[in-house]
């Protein structure tokens, strides 16, 4: 691990991988003032270490308890997403550090929070997301704070009365209730709450506008935001196409092309991110990488939520930017940046002979493009190299390759093949150490998340979910999009 002298570190490994590919090695890695100052080659340290720039994690939520601890299965997304509503409510400042520890402890140095509010008024979502800031600087992760907006749509996409006809009485008579839920303003109140949470901006926490998605925000709306955006050069981060569903409520909808829409209304631009983009199509790819867009890749989230396998290779190939994101579902539910790796690299290398993607594509992916989405593209110069901010992450390269006897093999082949969290050795985030001899020292993770759990248990207690409810709220999404309704089909009363 890095050597320190007054305010000058020096990181001596035997292999450095850079964002395109390219290794070299051994090197030492001088940093200063949080910035790399200079990469020497060195006589063999023989340490086993590898040094490469720190992962970004381009869209998730932030859920320091795990979705399926609240009962909340895997299942297509539409009839998920009513379960996420059973979360207790929670300590803001655990909720947010549990999941950044989490992610720091893999190696990701700044992460697209997408947050879902609990709190039920102004003042507890001003309070919400200040908690959430401090759990960033304290956790020192780099957090784009994204507060989710909707204003329609609440209980699916499209025509509200034909999901209602849809509910048994009693689930109706449930849903047309008031109730207490979570603080839900309008546009002219939710763009004023973005520049108040501004004011908690610093080096780990900066803001997002975050419309949840075309088919739950209403086209004016999208359009302010767009506005607003292009006076004030703040970024946006929505949802788009994840789902099948969504693709046919956007035909019907849009029957023009909800894409260009949301270029004639001036939504589409370089300070825009869209998560998933699942079911997009080639048209709209080469229209999303023309206005300078870039997609967040969420691949174990799309195969947990029968959502489909993003069209990456279109991506690459149509020169449209993209990178990747847990999206608070990583396939082993362990937020394994680079486990999540070797899946789209597996996924998308290509059939036979054709590389679709090649490696040094996904290396881009995820600690440039990402990382612009996240933080803005004027982000400095290239990763590990003098002048870039130190954002290194350290792997243990010779455990890796215990078995070895071809000393040849590159390490890009030994990280996309083997390489796991468990390999972590260190995490610098703009040169202070967040992850060191394997151990996160900035948080006790293990303290933080007992906390926590010892919250929702009792929030839990104090207030179970009605499990009745939610299986009639399945039964009833199941058979609204079944019968087509999001698009124009009819099903008779439930």
């Amino acid at each position: 691990m890095p050597e320190t002298a007054s305010s000058v570190l020096h990181l001596d490994v035997d292999h450095l991988l850079r964002d395109d590919g390219t290794t070299s090695g051994p090197v030492r890695l001088t940093v200063r003032d949080g910035r790399i100052a200079a990469v020497t080659p060195i006589p063999a340290p023989a340490n086993g270490l590898l040094a490469m720039p720190a992962f970004t994690n381009a869209h998730d939520h932030g859920r320091g308890l795990r979705t399926l601890a609240f009962g909340a299965v895997d299942g297509p997304l539409e009839s998920w997403l009513p379960s996420v509503g059973r979360e207790p409510r929670l300590p803001a400042f655990e909720r947010a550090a549990v999941a950044f520890a989490r992610m720091a402890e893999t190696g990701i140095a700044a992460t697209m929070h997408v947050h879902g509010f609990q709190a039920g008024s102004l003042a507890d979502a001003v309070d919400e997301a200040a908690q959430v800031a401090r759990a960033a600087a304290a956790v020192g992760i780099r957090v784009a704070f994204a507060p989710a907006f909707r204003d329609r749509n609440p209980f699916s996409y499209g025509n509200e009365a034909a999901f209602l006809a849809a509910a048994d009485p009693a689930l109706r008579t449930a849903l047309l209730a008031p109730a207490p839920g979570p603080w839900r303003p309008g546009i002219d109140d939710y763009l004023a709450f973005v520049e108040t949470i501004a004011t908690f901006e610093g080096p780990h926490f900066s803001v997002q506008y975050c419309p949840a998605g075309p088919q739950w925000v209403h086209e004016t709306s999208l359009a302010a935001i767009a506005r607003a955006s292009a006076r004030s050069g703040r970024r946006i981060h929505m949802h788009l196409l994840e789902t099948r569903h969504q693709r046919e409520w956007a035909d019907f909808v849009h029957p023009q092309g909800l894409v260009g829409v949301l270029d004639r209304i001036g939504f589409l631009s370089p300070r825009l991110s869209v998560a998933h983009g699942v079911h997009l199509r080639d048209d709209e790819i080469d229209l999303l990488a023309a206005r300078g867009v870039i997609v967040s890749v969420n691949t174990s989230s799309n195969l947990r939520l029968r959502s489909g396998i993003a069209p990456v290779a279109a991506f690459a190939g149509g020169g449209l930017a993209f990178g990747f994101g847990l999206d608070g579902l990583p396939i082993d539910d362990d937020d394994d940046m680079l486990r999540e790796m070797r899946l789209v690299h597996l996924l998308h290398q290509g059939v036979g002979f054709d590389d679709a993607v090649p490696p040094a594509r996904l290396l881009r992916a995820a600690m440039r493009d990402g990382r612009s989405a996240v933080l803005g593209r004027d982000d400095g110069p290239p990763p590990l190299t003098p002048g870039a901010i130190a954002d290194v992450v350290i792997l243990d390269h010779a455990a890796m390759t215990r078995d070895r006897i071809d000393e040849s093999v590159d390490p890009l082949a030994v990280l996309l093949t083997r390489a796991t969290r468990h390999h972590l050795v260190g995490l610098l985030v703009g040169g202070a150490a967040v992850v060191e001899n394997r151990r996160l020292v900035t948080v006790d993770r293990e303290a933080l998340e007992t906390r926590l759990l010892d919250a929702a248990r009792c929030a839990w207690r104090a207030a179970p979910p009605d499990d009745d409810h939610m299986r009639r709220l399945r039964t009833t999404v199941r058979r609204f999009y079944g019968c087509g309704c999001h698009a124009g089909g009819f099903v008779a009363e439930g």
